[in-house]
């Protein structure tokens, strides 16, 4: 009983800070993210209307965060965005595919993919509720290209030219 109370405090002291937020308001950056995540998820609705396919899926809200707003970031490198999806989402489908939609199946497809994910160097966090996406809506094959593909190459051709219109920003960092 002693040693889970010392435990216990341990952890307790840990989450108890006095630190304050390191993030900075910086308006002309906030207005680059709203101009970035305004235009790809206006394109991709626009294309949806447009065409038969489905080109927007949630996950590019969170992944339209980390390109525009902290497009210096590992995580939101154009590897990371691209891969990431690409990784997860097969994960998704292959795990759909192989066991079906099982909460234990759908618990190993997330699993997998952080996995794969942190293995290969793409680890993107909103690429991680990609095969929940894929199992939860029960989507084909198809999907891995359209919207998943073609919608990942969107965000990082549009994140390639608002990121770099200011003079602070080289983006990407690196591409492999």
């Amino acid at each position: 009983m002693v040693l889970k109370e010392v435990s216990f405090l341990r952890v307790l002291k840990k989450i108890i800070t006095a630190e304050r937020s390191p993030l900075k308001v910086d308006l002309k950056a906030a207005i680059l993210g709203f101009i970035g995540g305004f235009i790809v998820i206006f394109s991709l609705i626009i294309l949806t209307e447009k065409t038969e396919w489905n080109w927007i899926m949630a996950p590019f809200g969170a992944s339209c965060v980390l390109a525009f707003g902290v497009w210096d970031a590992p995580l939101s490198q154009p590897r990371n965005i691209i891969g990431g999806h690409f990784i997860s989402t097969f994960i998704g489908l292959a795990c759909q595919t192989l066991f079906g939609n099982s909460a234990a199946s759908i618990a190993v497809a997330v699993g997998l993919a952080i996995m794969c994910m942190m293995l290969t160097k793409t680890t993107h966090p909103p690429a991680g509720a990609d095969p929940l996406v894929v199992m939860m809506s029960q989507t084909g094959w198809n999907f891995l290209f359209t919207p998943v593909l073609v919608g990942s190459l969107v965000i990082v051709i549009i994140a390639l030219i608002i990121n770099n219109l200011n003079d602070n920003r080289k983006y990407p960092t690196f591409w492999l």
